[in-house]
């Protein structure tokens, strides 16, 4: 794929204290090497955030927009990583709840891994879709409304979903191929 093929795309990834963050970097770089522009956006005023590593904390991310000054209307795509206490901390506040719901309203493209998935079951966007995650959340999308299967990447429409860190390559590679589309 050509290196340039995102050119002039600007992502969003919603992360808060406690994302997984191989699932916030590794993406946020195949993104940016790919040509896209990707901005990480984080509730309250942090100008970083926190990012769990497999077992402990791992390094700290900058954030280069509050929650409260992001647009989704600014953005093409939405990234939401992973890890339990990111989307548990981001589902309990409204305005990340409206600013995800944006994309899936408006048919942007979103993409999800592992605990990722739980934002979206409140946002309202799995009902009908066809979707992985890490197993625990199984139960949840499927009360939501959604088809579950544990497979390494699952790309129904505008909607990339993931299970775990082992499954970035092929995560990031199809929501790429979605961007270039």
């Amino acid at each position: 794929m050509n290196s340039k093929s995102l050119s002039g795309k600007k992502i969003a990834v919603l992360a808060t204290e406690g994302f997984e963050y191989s699932e916030l970097t590794e993406p946020k770089r195949m993104l940016e090497e790919a040509g896209a522009k990707v901005e990480v956006i984080a509730p309250g005023d942090a100008k970083e955030i926190k990012g769990w590593n497999v077992s402990d904390w791992g390094d700290a991310v900058k954030v280069d927009r509050p929650l409260s000054q992001a647009k989704p209307d600014d953005y093409e795509a939405l990234l939401l990583p992973g890890g339990v206490m990111n989307p548990d901390k981001l589902r309990l506040k409204k305005e990340a709840i409206s600013f995800v719901r944006a994309f899936g309203d408006a048919n942007k493209p979103i993409a999800a891994i592992c605990h990722g998935p739980w934002t979206l079951i409140d946002a309202g966007c799995v009902k009908g879709h066809t979707m992985t995650s890490w197993p625990s959340l199984q139960k949840d999308l499927e009360n939501a409304g959604a088809h579950w299967e544990d497979r390494e990447v699952i790309r129904d429409g505008n909607l990339v979903t993931s299970r775990k860190p082992d499954d970035i390559p092929a995560f990031g590679k199809a929501f790429i191929e979605l961007l270039a589309a």
